[in-house]
């Protein structure tokens, strides 16, 4: 269970920035690098504390495809990065390339007052997920190691279903025992991809952001090619979705102590609701 925070916790100074961006999808006909170019361009600025990138960086896990995905990532300004294979990551036993270029599947970043478990939930060759049940204990001793103010898991699956991306066939298999575990260790923050529309979902203590797709031109509905910014300050998280070239708005906003929260999802509903 989640540690008293008055007790435990490491209070932030200042605003610590977490830029977190997904699918690149690296060598597929739709992918369009300009949009990358300058996303990466923009998150420099913000001179992240870290990066999260949750996984696809390629469309079918072929070398070249990764030699171009390594490329990009390391034009960021950022010692701090966290990087998951998704499951186009995973296909023609893509994974060795990913581990090669990338490293390790499963990681730990502590840095400052967060802490981040990032996992591999793609399985070869398919699109579903999972975590695992040899994982669970894993992932709990791992955010158990040392305090943290904000405890944030990475994976690329979603973990909930989200709105607009028709039949739900990709969810990770064991969420409802992924979550228990998160929950358990007084997990805040999940961050992932995977299905190309940005989304927020709160269940009981748990925020659940999903990232849409960075770069690619493979999008539902009216969604636009998308980044987040996660802000933590006095307390408080906010969350942002970021458009290269066109501005951002506001995903979420929640307190640590307290998890009052606000959600501003309206805009994305309208991008994938039909009008009758």
């Amino acid at each position: 269970m989640a540690s008293d925070g008055s007790r435990s916790r490491r209070r932030l100074r200042g605003v610590f920035r977490i830029a977190q961006f997904s699918d690149l999808h690296c060598g597929e006909t739709y992918f369009e690098a300009s949009l990358l170019e300058r996303a990466i361009s923009e998150i420099n600025e913000l001179r992240p504390d870290i990066v999260v990138c949750s996984g696809d960086l390629t469309t079918f896990g072929f070398r070249h495809e990764y030699l171009l995905a390594r490329e990009y990532v390391d034009r960021l300004d950022c010692e701090a990065l966290v990087v998951v294979p998704g499951n186009h990551d995973s296909r023609n036993v893509g994974y060795v390339h990913f581990e090669e270029m990338f490293g390790e599947r499963n990681s730990v970043l502590r840095k400052g007052p967060v802490s981040i478990v990032a996992v591999d939930s793609s399985e070869p060759d398919l699109d579903h997920g999972q975590i695992g049940r040899g994982r669970y204990r894993w992932i709990e001793e791992q955010f158990a190691a040392e305090p943290a103010e904000l405890k944030v898991f990475v994976l690329h699956h979603h973990l909930l279903p989200v709105p607009g991306t028709g039949r739900e066939r990709n969810i990770v298999h064991d969420a409802g025992d992924a979550i228990e575990t998160l929950q358990r260790s007084g997990v805040r923050l999940v961050l992932s991809g995977h299905k190309h529309v940005p989304y927020v979902w709160r269940l009981e203590d748990l925020f659940v952001v999903n990232a849409g797709t960075v770069s690619s031109l493979r999008l539902r509905g009216n969604t636009r090619p998308c980044y987040n910014i996660i802000e933590i300050a006095d307390g408080r998280v906010d969350i942002w979705r970021r458009h290269p070239f066109h501005g951002q708005e506001r995903l979420v906003s929640f307190s640590l102590d307290t998890l009052e929260y606000a959600k501003f999802t309206g805009a994305i509903e309208d991008e994938v609701t039909a009008r009758t």
